[in-house]
């Protein structure tokens, strides 16, 4: 396998579990020293022995709420201390939320799923770019939705404003810091083969049956699949894509 990465310093919140553990083994394996932060210390502990358990190089767990402005200040400023520099920060951290019509959503679960998805990567954005900018350069890919690209009948709206506020968040901030030598662009998975693809009550074949009749590609995504296109935008291979947002949805969307 390549090691495209090697000598690079990956940073990805919400790197414990799903997708962000697949897009950390991914850099990992491709020479990435990487950093999972999330506020699940057991779990991310948990994550970095099976990676180096694998034979990757270095894997540092920091706990973190991405909500929490001095928390995620000190998590990025100690990955970029102890690994020697930040060159890839990956902004996954997210939850759904409460699930159900807007108007009968409580305004704070609405408030709380903004604060994380929206917010957390706001303030993940402001430190990692920071610490970039001393170095002179740097790649961040946030993870926003294709929920929120187009309006749904899903029930879910304060996770697909969440999320399209994510996508426009990171078109403004890709254009601010180009100059600096910052390429900013965001993935917005589809369905996907994690605990968030299920709704209550369903089991594993009634999941995969109902997304085979709603995206054309007819099944989920592998967490592998996002990663993919995760650490292709992370890579120099994608060094003219800016202010993008790359829907891996298996054409759901189109």
């Amino acid at each position: 396998m390549s090691k495209e990465f090697s000598g690079k310093v990956a940073l990805i919140t919400g790197g414990g579990s799903n997708i962000g553990l697949a897009i950390a083994t991914l850099l990992a394996e491709r020479g990435a020293s990487v950093a999972l932060v999330g506020r699940n210390k057991e779990q991310l502990d948990q994550a970095a022995v099976n990676l180096r358990d694998r034979g990757n190089g270095i894997v540092l767990t920091v706990a973190a709420d991405v909500t929490d402005e001095s928390e995620i200040e000190r998590a990025v400023d100690r990955v970029a201390a102890e690994l020697g520099g930040l060159d890839i920060a990956v902004n996954n951290a997210g939850i759904v939320g409460a699930i159900g019509p807007l108007v009968d959503m409580k305004p704070d679960d609405f408030r709380k799923v903004l604060e994380t998805n929206t917010v957390g990567t706001f303030l993940s954005m402001q430190s990692e770019i920071r610490a970039m900018k001393r170095a002179g350069s740097g790649v961040i890919v946030n993870t926003a939705s294709n929920i929120g690209v187009h309006g749904r009948r899903l029930n879910m709206a304060a996770y697909a404003a969440s999320k399209a506020a994510v996508s426009v968040m990171t078109r403004n901030a890709a254009l601010e810091s180009i100059n600096a030598g910052i390429r900013i662009n965001a993935v917005s998975p589809g369905a996907t083969d994690t605990p968030l693809s299920f709704r209550p009550g369903e089991d594993a074949a009634a999941r995969d049956a109902r997304v085979a009749s709603a995206v054309p590609i007819g099944r989920v995504a592998k967490t592998s699949e996002i990663a993919e296109a995760v650490v292709w935008l992370a890579s120099d291979r994608s060094s003219y894509v800016v202010g993008h947002d790359l829907v891996v949805d298996g054409g759901t969307t189109a």
